[in-house]
């Protein structure tokens, strides 16, 4: 199973970004998905999260500004973010948790990571 992010790139304070990131492999289902983000010299913490049935979950510096989704169909996760300002940013990670099979209980798999960069 592979995690292929995509998205990230330079914008400017104020602007908005879509990150999406597509599984590929044996899937039989997938569990959460979710974003995370990392800083030089900063531990990687959540950004975002959705469950398999639609539940999210948000960081508190996120809320009101990133909308996570999810496509079943393909695998997809999104990250919408919106009003970015320069604290976001970061590499951003996606994360799954992968069921190779009915009789397998998931897998946690991570992306390559994609770099936004918000300017001032």
């Amino acid at each position: 199973v592979q995690l292929q992010a995509s998205g990230g790139g330079l914008v400017q304070a104020g602007g908005s970004r879509r990150l999406s990131c597509v599984a590929s492999g044996t899937i039989y289902s997938i569990n959460t998905m979710g974003w995370y983000r990392q800083t030089p010299g900063k531990q990687r913490e959540l950004v975002a999260a959705i469950t398999s049935g639609g539940r999210k979950t948000y960081a508190d510096y996120v809320k009101g500004r990133f909308t996570i989704s999810r496509d079943n169909a393909k695998n997809t996760v999104y990250l919408q973010m919106n009003s970015l300002k320069p604290e976001d940013t970061a590499i951003y990670y996606c994360n799954a948790e992968v069921r190779r099979s009915v009789y397998h209980r998931g897998t946690e798999y991570w992306g390559q990571g994609t770099l936004v960069t918000v300017s001032s």
